[in-house]
């Protein structure tokens, strides 16, 4: 067994805690696994793992050494996939998450156009508000609105998602309209949350982030039902552009506070990483760029009124 051979029997070894499984995983006999870890003790001079007739665990040169084998497979993998990749076609099955609001108004139609450039290509769109690890899910790709929290995947941008805060004009006829931040604590506000206690809304001023404190008479975890409501006359509401801004355009919603906006969002891609990037997933990342990132259609109307 060469040296790339027996690193890979290591790292199956340690990740499953057993060498029939490993051999099993690998399509090779226990005895070949095992003298390929032992051909890489011998050349360390160290051991790399403990026996017991239960599991096999690493030691702590073990460890360090899988780790190590783990990141120099990974390189090796994805310096061959990205050479067989170049005659790679979109295909397959593209998994696709993304929330509610921005897929139901934006994504889906961008998903047709898409796939009428690939006939051997299947999408699943699933639309959620709720958080979701992509790993566990198994997506391809997840959009997310705002600043990824999680490190372990790689995150493209897609496009900005500005917000405002929006009324209607029979609303700010009745109940006024604010002039500065602070008297939003006097009107009644459309929150994007689970509750409809005292909360904060982020907006800025003079270019520095400030927090108000809301009173919210409705809440809720999607979007569109807090623009139904303002659209209503219901109250103000903080939400993206992509959900408001033919309603701003139209005139059934109007800007509130416009020099207080709260900071840009933007959207993201995400993907896992260390892996063969497949072309289904590259070539659709690429294509959702080229629709959305260099003019979103969503804040158009501020630079085309008609």
């Amino acid at each position: 067994m060469d040296k790339i051979d027996a690193m890979r029997a290591l790292v199956k070894v340690v990740a499953s805690g057993s060498y029939a499984e490993a051999a099993r995983r690998l399509g090779l006999t226990r005895s070949a696994v095992s003298k390929g870890v032992m051909e890489l003790e011998q050349a360390l001079g160290a051991r790399l793992l403990d026996r017991t007739t239960r599991r096999v665990t690493p030691t702590e040169a073990g460890l360090a050494y899988y780790e190590r084998c783990v990141s120099i497979l990974s390189q090796i993998e994805e310096t061959e996939a990205q050479v067989s990749r170049l005659h790679d076609e979109p295909k397959g099955i593209l998994k696709v998450n993304a929330p509610m609001s921005f897929g139901f108004l934006y994504l889906g139609k961008a998903i047709a156009d898409f796939m009428t450039r690939f006939d051997d290509l299947k999408v699943e769109l699933i639309l959620t508000d709720r958080f979701v690890d992509p790993l566990e899910e198994g997506a391809d790709v997840t959009l997310r609105i705002g600043t990824p929290a999680d490190s372990s995947l790689i995150a493209r941008r897609i496009a900005p998602a500005r917000l405002a805060l929006v009324a209607s004009p029979e609303y700010l006829a009745k109940h006024g309209t604010p002039e500065s931040p602070a008297d939003l604590i006097d009107h009644r506000c459309l929150s994007y949350g689970h509750t409809t206690s005292m909360q904060r809304w982020h907006l800025t001023e003079k270019g520095e982030p400030i927090s108000i404190a809301i009173g919210a008479c409705l809440s809720s975890n999607n979007g569109d039902v807090l623009r139904d409501a303002a659209v209503q006359g219901i109250g103000i509401a903080n939400l993206p552009t992509f959900i408001v801004g033919d309603d701003i355009a139209t005139g059934r919603l109007m800007s509130v506070l416009p020099e207080n906006r709260p900071a840009d969002l933007t959207i993201h891609a995400l993907y896992a990483p260390n892996r063969y990037l497949a072309a289904k997933t590259r070539v659709f990342i690429d294509f959702l760029v080229d629709r959305f990132g260099k003019s979103p259609p969503w804040d158009r109307f501020e630079s085309d009124p008609s």
